[in-house]
């Protein structure tokens, strides 16, 4: 018999680019903001800037929507999906 599991639901945080911000001020911005290590925020802006955006975060929406709001006041364009 299967246990009684709750499933949280996972959102992510999608960041897409612009062509005002330079890289190191989204590396930077995603350290502070996310938690990302320099590394993992280079690569994720490199993504952005190919793909046009990014997954940068996952998790409840309550957390994603703390970042996003954080994003958005340092001008970064950003939106959760689930």
């Amino acid at each position: 018999m299967k246990g009684t599991e709750t499933k949280k639901r996972v959102y992510k945080l999608l960041l897409s680019n612009d062509d005002i911000h330079t890289f190191e001020y989204v590396i930077k911005t995603l350290v502070k903001v996310c938690g990302h290590t320099p590394e993992q925020a280079e690569q994720c802006a490199y993504l952005v800037h190919l793909k046009g955006h990014c997954d940068i975060k996952r998790g409840s929406l309550k957390e994603l929507s703390a970042m996003l709001t954080a994003l958005s006041k340092l001008e970064l364009t950003a939106k959760i999906e689930k």
